[in-house]
């Protein structure tokens, strides 16, 4: 077969199947269109719905930083004389109220967003500061149940310290270990194990403090959790209270 007839017949079956492909399409046009807008319809919600995420997203972070700045607002002193126009507050109290109103409605506004979820931890944080403990309980469990890992530690922290304050040392000492246990990026184990041996050392326990500021000592001797464990065994040298 000479080169001439191989380019013909190539030609010819490039014709025959872009003729059947065109009759398919024309046969089942109706189909084509269905896939064709279910497929378009589908990527204009996955574009639509990231769209509306970052706009979330940025309106949670500039409510996030609106709490912030109320937070971080400078308390006045007693006859202190305060510059016009520079916002104060009297009481630690009084600004961990009037930041708390704005967390939380970020909270409730942008839960599920990054600053959303960080302004709920906020709010549990200034419930305690408030001397609001039911309300900081329950929602520093709620940021402690969440999917952000390094979040939930924190608030777990938050909740042990709360148990200490109220008289649950036990649930104290349970969440502790589990700190210990499952460490992350923002409460590593050493700093559960540092929170845990001051709280035995609070309830009288010296020997069970001294074991874990021992272990720490031997684990971590050149970082800073083994630094402070070795000046909790080691006061007269750093001037730091003994371990009796």
């Amino acid at each position: 077969m000479d080169q001439q007839t191989k380019q013909e017949l190539k030609h010819d079956q490039f014709i025959d199947t872009t003729t059947h492909g065109l009759e398919w399409v024309s046969s089942n046009r109706r189909s084509v269109l269905m896939s064709s807008a279910i497929v378009l319809a589908a990527i204009l919600i996955v574009v639509g719905g990231f769209l509306v995420y970052k706009n979330r997203s940025e309106q949670a972070s500039i409510a996030f930083g609106a709490a912030m700045q109320s937070y971080q607002t400078p308390l006045a002193q007693p006859g202190q004389a305060v510059p016009p126009g520079v916002k104060t507050f009297a009481s630690v109290g009084e600004r961990a109220k009037a930041a708390n109103a704005l967390f939380m409605a970020a909270a409730d506004q942008y839960g599920m967003t990054p600053a959303g979820k960080l302004s709920r931890y906020f709010g549990g944080l200034t419930y305690l500061e408030e001397g609001e403990n039911a309300s900081a309980e329950s929602t520093l469990k709620q940021v402690a149940d969440g999917w952000n890992h390094d979040l939930a530690a924190l608030a777990n922290l938050s909740l042990a310290q709360l148990y200490r304050q109220t008289g649950r040392v036990p649930q104290a000492i349970e969440i502790y270990k589990q700190l210990t246990a499952k460490p992350t990026n923002t409460v590593p184990a050493g700093l559960a194990q540092l929170q845990l041996a001051e709280l035995y050392e609070s309830q009288g326990q010296p020997d069970a403090a001294k074991k874990i500021y021992a272990e720490l000592k031997d684990k971590d001797a050149k970082g800073a959790v083994g630094t402070l464990a070795a000046q909790k065994l080691n006061p007269a040298a750093a001037g730091a209270p003994q371990v009796q």
